[in-house]
């Protein structure tokens, strides 16, 4: 975004009009609404002229990123021929030339490692799916649709969760929740429109690094931001007001504080402070809204069995679960969970059956409760990763052992609600799970998938930055995948 670009744009005779009728409308909105005071003053972002671009299937988009990068041999790629070659070097024609990570470059030997989990077939459409690791979302499966051939071209974790999130290995692009809620804007007058949870992860695994690039709004206003919730303490950094000041000196003092803003702004016409603005308000009404939202005493018991002993336990996966579907429930666009320690390089089925224990049973409760709500119809939940785990063993290999390197190729994704078919799956891999037979997806034909089930048109959906008409797809042709569907 440029500042100096934006001011004139504000500047505007026509920029201004519009504003000014868009200003006068909200406040006739309001006072025959009776809406809040918030609403009457503009401080709720509602959708930009024309969109959604068409009837949207889902409101609002819950995405759970397992970052570290799930094995699909492991999990949803079930490959019953690998037991023929086990310890067997990977056939030169399979791996065809295609690049490796320097973790595994130098190794003398590619030894076919054959997942050591049951895969069971699961629901009425008969799906396999690793029932030891997986038994929980297994009984889900008729609600979900998994995409087998998801392919990235980044082959370290950064630059794959950057392109994951935000459409482009190249830091400093808007992420998806900001897109969306640039876009769609919020039904929550109390609660950001995009959220981020942060949950705690098991201590032995192999966690990445997570940076705010996930959840940022790149060129577009700051505003959009996503806004990340702590799983310790108070949820936001200083929500409470210092002993002494009450609620009524907080807001005596915003609204002095907003006064020298919109001086500022007169002068300066810097977008920036407009966002200041809006940011104080919204922090203002969420030390009313938040502790309502972190407070699970009052959810039934069958609820908070259904996601887990763990749920109780503020910064847990199953806690953060819990709160996804109550943020959704409140109005909010966008909600990311991200869920670190899935890098198994080494000893991979103790680490991958800690982190499945960590989140099975409350991707599947998160699921199941969104259902019984009558949410999980306008609500599109993603679950995956950055890209997918080789079939060879990194390092020692036994029968009950073995570790995997990255794989760009070729990774597992499953989506639901929101206008997705259940019960189906796309696309198809060799008998190796190495490379793509049927059906590719490109990162962006999902990411194109996702804002079309939201009502978004990702080829109309621009902005301008750099002199280029930016999108989260890119400036290459995707496509949304149809046959995921309902």
């Amino acid at each position: 975004m440029n500042p100096l670009m934006e001011r004139a744009r504000h500047l505007e005779r026509r920029a201004f009009l519009g504003a000014g009728g868009l200003q006068l409308g909200a406040l006739a909105m309001g006072m025959l609404g009776a809406k809040t005071q918030a609403a009457v003053t503009g401080q709720v972002h509602h959708p930009l002229p024309g969109f959604p671009h068409h009837k949207p299937t889902a409101k609002a988009l819950i995405y759970l990123h397992m970052n570290g990068a799930p094995s699909q041999i492991d999990t949803w790629d079930y490959k019953p021929k690998l037991e023929e070659y086990f310890n067997q070097d990977l056939p030169p024609s399979v791996q065809g030339g295609q690049r490796l990570s320097t973790m595994t470059s130098g190794q003398q030997r590619f030894p076919v490692a054959p997942s050591k989990f049951k895969f069971t077939r699961s629901g009425k459409c008969g799906r396999w799916v690793n029932s030891e690791l997986l038994p929980h979302t297994a009984r889900m499966v008729d609600d979900i649709a998994v995409v087998k051939t998801a392919f990235t071209h980044a082959i370290n974790h950064d630059p794959a969760c950057t392109f994951v999130m935000t459409g482009s290995e190249v830091p400093g692009k808007a992420c998806i929740g900001s897109w969306l809620a640039y876009g769609l804007g919020s039904d929550c007058e109390d609660l950001p429109a995009f959220v981020v949870l942060t949950p705690r992860f098991p201590s032995d695994s192999n966690g990445q690094a997570l940076f705010t690039r996930m959840w940022s709004s790149g060129f577009l206003p700051t505003r959009f931001h996503g806004v990340a919730l702590r799983g310790t303490g108070d949820p936001v950094l200083y929500i409470r007001n210092p002993d002494g000041v009450s609620r009524y000196d907080r807001k005596a003092m915003l609204e002095a504080l907003r006064k020298l803003n919109e001086l500022e702004f007169s002068q300066l016409g810097d977008p920036e402070i407009q966002t200041r603005i809006a940011q104080y308000e919204m922090s203002f009404r969420m030390q009313a809204s938040v502790p309502d939202l972190v407070d699970i005493s009052k959810e039934p018991k069958h609820i908070l069995d259904l996601y887990g002993k763990d749920v109780t336990t503020s910064g847990t996966f199953a806690h953060s679960a819990l709160m996804a579907r109550k943020l959704v429930e409140r109005g909010v666009r966008v909600v990311q969970l991200f869920h670190r320690g899935w890098d198994q390089h080494g000893s991979l089925p103790y680490q991958l059956g800690n982190q499945c224990r960590d989140t099975d049973q409350p991707c599947a409760a998160l699921l199941m409760d969104l259902k019984q709500r009558g949410l999980l119809d306008e609500t599109l939940v993603v679950w995956g990763g950055e890209f997918g785990r080789t079939v060879y063993s990194q390092g020692a290999l036994s029968r009950d052992n073995y570790g995997r390197d990255h794989h760009p190729r070729n990774f597992s994704v499953w989506l639901a609600g929101g206008g997705i078919k259940g019960g189906i799956e796309h696309g198809e891999t060799d008998d190796f799970s190495y490379n793509i037979v049927k059906n590719p997806v490109h990162i962006n034909d999902l990411n194109a998938t996702i804002l079309h089930c939201l009502g978004i048109d990702h080829q109309r959906f621009t902005f301008k930055f750099q002199g280029l008409e930016q999108r989260l797809t890119g400036v290459e042709e995707q496509r949304v995948i149809k046959d995921l569907l309902a």
